[in-house]
């Protein structure tokens, strides 16, 4: 009996110890990030919702930063390393996603979020910034802009969501097939087929933290396509109050974005030319603050500068 059991019990512990490492080393390597970029990781309490951030002090401008759908507050800290010392950076991880609380039960569509990060920058002090936001975040913010225009100095969208493409991206092209959505992973084998898909040139990881990262994303996968199903419920919501944003918008967009495609921009040309600026990357995928981390940040860097000035 005993023999029998002797591999098994090692196979078990050999699994545990590479997960705690694995973990642990995940843990070490994002706080060695968070410290490069001269990011505090915070957290507060918001209407009974505990939220985790990180931030970067600053005396001159202020920028809040909202992650994508599945996304956390980290797919803005190289971005944030780039950025000028006087710029100071709050990214936080929305209710539903990374370290914040999730609870059950309650509404994850892009107008509740944005709802919630009022109350988040309200607790915060927060009087008038600037806000970035990234596909579902890039929603998030442009809701946020329609809804509480005399908070925000300007708006800035990467790739975002909430606004129907003229043409098809490779991801609506599936999903109205009647297909399952590609970004949910089928395995955590299925990570590389997400990271190909999402980006031109995939950030480099490690093989330990890619196998961490991709057991993550796939623990994760029921609960990311409960809030998937109210978003695409809620469908186009900020297309629908896109007149209602008063401040100077800078969209960037990868031009080889499956995801969402970038003719988005054609609808926002056509209702807020007056105060709109677009950049489409070439070579460049769904999040380019991930994958060009320098030059989205200049791209940002200019923008905030150019808004100030023109006062």
């Amino acid at each position: 009996m005993k023999t029998h059991w002797k591999p098994f019990f090692t196979t078990l512990v050999s699994t545990l110890f590479f997960v705690q490492c694995a973990a642990t080393l995940h843990k070490t390597g994002i706080s060695l990030e968070r410290y490069r970029s001269n990011l505090e990781t915070k957290s507060i309490l918001v209407e009974n919702l505990n939220w985790k951030y990180t931030e970067r002090t600053g005396t001159k401008e202020t920028l809040v930063v909202v992650h994508g759908f599945g996304g956390d507050k980290d797919h803005w800290t190289r971005f944030s390393r780039h950025l000028p010392e006087g710029i100071r950076v709050i990214a936080p991880d929305l209710p539903g996603f990374g370290e914040s609380d999730k609870p059950e039960g309650i509404n994850y569509t892009q107008e509740a979020q944005a709802e919630r990060l009022y109350q988040f920058t309200e607790t915060l002090g927060l009087k008038n910034f600037h806000i970035a936001g990234n596909s579902m975040g890039g929603g998030i913010a442009g809701i946020f802009a329609a809804k509480y225009p005399e908070k925000v100095k300007s708006l800035i969208l990467f790739d975002n969501a909430g606004i129907k493409s003229p043409t098809p991206s490779e991801m609506q092209t599936i999903e109205m097939a009647g297909k399952e959505s590609p970004l949910l992973l089928t395995s955590p084998e299925d990570f590389d087929r997400l990271l190909a898909f999402t980006f031109v040139k995939p950030p480099y990881l490690p093989g330990f933290l890619k196998t961490y990262f991709a057991k993550k994303s796939f623990a994760n996968r029921d609960w990311n396509a409960s809030i998937l199903k109210q978003i695409r419920k809620e469908g186009y919501f900020l297309e629908r109050n896109l007149e209602k944003i008063q401040s100077p918008t800078l969209v960037i967009w990868g031009k080889e974005d499956k995801v969402i495609h970038y003719t988005v921009m054609d609808v926002l040309k056509k209702k807020l030319k007056p105060k709109l600026e677009t950049v489409l990357l070439e070579n460049m995928g769904h999040a380019p603050m991930i994958e060009d981390p320098p030059l989205s940040a200049k791209l940002v860097q200019d923008w905030i500068f150019n808004v100030e000035i023109s006062k």
